[in-house]
Parts: C-alpha cells; sequence; structure tokens
C-alpha cells in the first residue's frame, strides 16, 4: 500500500470524499490516504493527524517523499484537536474501533463547524456511531459493507441533515445492522450477520449453564433481544 495504491478498505473510504474538499484524515497512519486523495484529485488540501509518535513521523515521511508538504500538512494531537472549527469541510476516521471513533467525535463535537461530511470506517462497533450521529443531527446517508484480506469492514457516510430519516422503518434494526446495508443485503453482510448470531448463540448457551447473577441476566437479555432482531432481518425463523 502507498499514495498511488490504497487497501481495498481505504480506496474505498476515499470514494466518498466530495470532490473539492478540504480533508483531515484523523488516525491517519502513514497519511497515505490524504496523498492518494490529493493526488486523485479529490481534495484541495489536507491534514493528517497522528497522536501516535511513531506514525506521526512515518506521516512526515511520508508526505516530505510525495513532495506534498504545501498541500498535506502533518499534525500531532488526539482526535479532533488537530483542527480548527471551519477549517475542513470533511472528516475521514479509519481502523479504529466504534466506540473510540464516537469518543473522538464527541470530545470534539466544537470542531465539527463547518464540516459537511464524515466517512467513518469501524473495525468493529459500527452501532455505536449510528447512535452518536443520530442523537447529534448527522443523517446517515450511504453505507458500505466489504470484506478485505479475509476481514469484514463498514462504511459510514453521514452529513447535517435529518439524523432520524434512516431509521424511521426499523430504529433498533437499523441501528444494529445499518440501514442501507441491510437494504441492500449483499453476502458479505449476510456472512457477518450469521457469524454474529453463532457467536451470540454459543455466549447464550454459556450464561444458561452459568449461576445466575442480575449481570448474566441482563446480558443474556441483551443478546437474545439482538439475536431476535439480526434473525427477523434474515428472515430465519426465531430459535
Amino acid at each position: 500500500m502507498n499514495e498511488l495504491k490504497l487497501s481495498k478498505r481505504l480506496e474505498a473510504v476515499a470514494s466518498y470524499i466530495p470532490k473539492g474538499s478540504v480533508l483531515a484524515d484523523i488516525g491517519s497512519d502513514h497519511a497515505y490516504l490524504p496523498c492518494y486523495a490529493y493526488l486523485q484529485g479529490m481534495i484541495e488540501r489536507g491534514i493528517a493527524g497522528e497522536v501516535v509518535e511513531g506514525p506521526f513521523q512515518s506521516a512526515i515521511q511520508q508526505v516530505r517523499k510525495t513532495e506534498l508538504e504545501n498541500v498535506i500538512e502533518v499534525r500531532k494531537g488526539d482526535g479532533l484537536e488537530v483542527i480548527s472549527p471551519n477549517e475542513v469541510t470533511c472528516i475521514t476516521i479509519a481502523g479504529m474501533g466504534g466506540t473510540l471513533i464516537q469518543s473522538i467525535l464527541e470530545k470534539g463535537k466544537e470542531k465539527l463547524e463547518g464540516v459537511h461530511t464524515l466517512i467513518l470506517q469501524p473495525n468493529i462497533g459500527a452501532k455505536k456511531i449510528r447512535e452518536w450521529l443520530l442523537e447529534n443531527g448527522w443523517e446517515l446517508v450511504a453505507e458500505q459493507i466489504l470484506l478485505d484480506d479475509g476481514r469484514i469492514y463498514e462504511i459510514l457516510v453521514a452529513e447535517r441533515g435529518k439524523s432520524a430519516k434512516p431509521y424511521s422503518l426499523k430504529k433498533d434494526t437499523y441501528l444494529l445492522v445499518g440501514p442501507f446495508l441491510a437494504k441492500e443485503r449483499n453476502d458479505v453482510f449476510v456472512q457477518k450477520w450469521t457469524h454474529e448470531l453463532a457467536h451470540w448463540k454459543n455466549i447464550v448457551a454459556q450464561l444458561d449453564v452459568a449461576g445466575q447473577t442480575e449481570a448474566n441476566e441482563l446480558k443474556r437479555k441483551e443478546l437474545t433481544e439482538k439475536i431476535r432482531l439480526v434473525e427477523e432481518e434474515l428472515g430465519i425463523e426465531n430459535s
């Protein structure tokens, strides 16, 4: 992977960047994504944000190597600390857990002034992000689920708008599995949720033989409801 050829996952993330954007890539690692986006004519300029010293230095070297110092700025800081309000129009956050992405957005809410598009790629826990978007006035406008190097990834794209609109039919189900992904229901979607169902059922079976505690009963109830929602969505008779 380099500034000219991204992974399938990051190429998919980049495909949602509106042309002419000013981009902030948070947790940019080697800054491949902003460099690629500029070289492909997607963005006018970009910021690569990194909190860890090693990747921060790698990003600096990458931008220098591609001679893009005049258009891609590498900044060190935690989450959205690296940008100011009204400085960028598009933010990408890829390759982290959904809870961490949710935390980054929540802690940096005031930095989102002037941002039109959020492109978020959680490795796990997409539901946490959908919940945050719903509660904070961001409308989910597109989703993608894909398999890359043996792992399943989801991409969520949001713009300011009617945040409840995508969930109007089945709120609980769509927050969990994704409204656009559920409607498309491709093979990767079915694979992901078939695997999750088996995992959840295994945990429930373990809880059934474990000692009855309040915590176990709460966990069992939560998982049983998730199983019901997903089986209903996949058209599986409830077991």
